[in-house]
């Protein structure tokens, strides 16, 4: 598959937000391996308001992963923090996992880490998603033993158990 890497504008916005929330949860996220449906009851990750938001913030950008025919099959938030970049929102469409569109993304990210002048990207994974934390480990990602809150919002969904962040980070 001949996939394109871009920074997305606010026009994408619509089609963004229907990708993360069909690959983070509800039915249709099932399909994939990445998705919190079993976590957090609710249909909605992020809405347009939120991600028009992200796209306000002058020390963030929002890669999209483009297929050959014009699908938008992937995207990954970044944003500048102090002296690292976070990395967020790493979403690949449910029914492209496997693809290697999340590897894509992963190298994209770390690629314009390095050009805005960074040497370490962060992230918070869920605790109980064990599965993608190996993921990004065999990625060269370190666990830090540090751990976060999970926050909660009923807009983006009611965890079905108590969850938290574990926080892992990539220095190259």
């Amino acid at each position: 598959m001949k996939l394109t890497v871009a920074a997305a504008d606010k026009k994408d916005i619509p089609a963004l937000v229907s990708l993360v929330n069909s690959a983070f949860r509800g039915d249709s996220s099932k399909q994939g391996w990445t998705h919190e449906a079993d976590l957090l009851k609710g249909e909605q990750r992020i809405d347009e308001a939120v991600m028009n938001d992200q796209f306000n913030e002058g020390h963030a950008v929002t890669l999209k992963c483009i297929a050959a025919n014009g699908d938008i099959k992937g995207c990954v938030y970044l944003k500048k923090q102090e002296d690292k970049v976070y990395l967020g929102m790493l979403t690949v469409a449910p029914d492209a996992q496997g693809e290697g569109i999340g590897k894509v993304l992963l190298k994209a990210s770390e690629d314009w880490a390095k050009q805005e002048g960074f040497n370490i990207v962060c992230m918070t994974v869920i605790t109980v998603r064990t599965e993608l934390i190996d993921w990004y480990v065999r990625h060269g990602y370190k666990r830090t033993g540090r751990t976060k809150p999970f926050p909660v919002d009923e807009r983006f969904g009611v965890p079905t158990q108590p969850l938290r962040f574990e926080v892992l980070e990539k220095t190259f």
